[in-house]
C-alpha cells in the first residue's frame, strides 16, 4: 500500500492535492478520469466513477445550447452548405 504525506496547496478560490503516479497507480487512475468525492468522519474518500460509454444519439440527446455557449444545429443550408 502506498502511503504519503502531501501539502494542501490554495487552488484558485479551492483546494488541491496532487497525487503523486505510485498512488494513482496503485488506485487505478488515470488522467481525465471521473471520480466521486466524499468525506465519511474525518475521512476524505476519492472513489472512481465508471460512466458508460455513451453513443452519439445519447450525446446528442445530452446537448444543451444554452449550456454550451447558445449554439444551435442549424436546420436549414446557411450559405454555399449544401444537405
Amino acid at each position: 500500500m502506498s502511503k504519503v504525506v502531501l501539502d494542501i496547496k490554495r487552488w484558485g478560490n479551492n483546494l488541491g492535492v496532487r497525487l503523486p503516479a505510485a498512488v494513482a497507480r496503485e488506485a487505478h487512475l488515470h488522467v481525465d478520469q471521473r471520480v466521486s468525492i466524499s468525506v465519511k468522519g474525518r475521512q476524505v474518500v476519492i472513489t472512481p466513477v465508471n460512466d458508460p460509454e455513451l453513443t452519439l444519439e445519447q450525446r446528442l440527446d445530452r446537448f444543451d445550447p444554452t449550456r454550451h455557449g447558445g449554439e444551435v444545429m442549424a436546420s436549414k443550408a446557411v450559405g454555399s452548405e449544401r444537405w
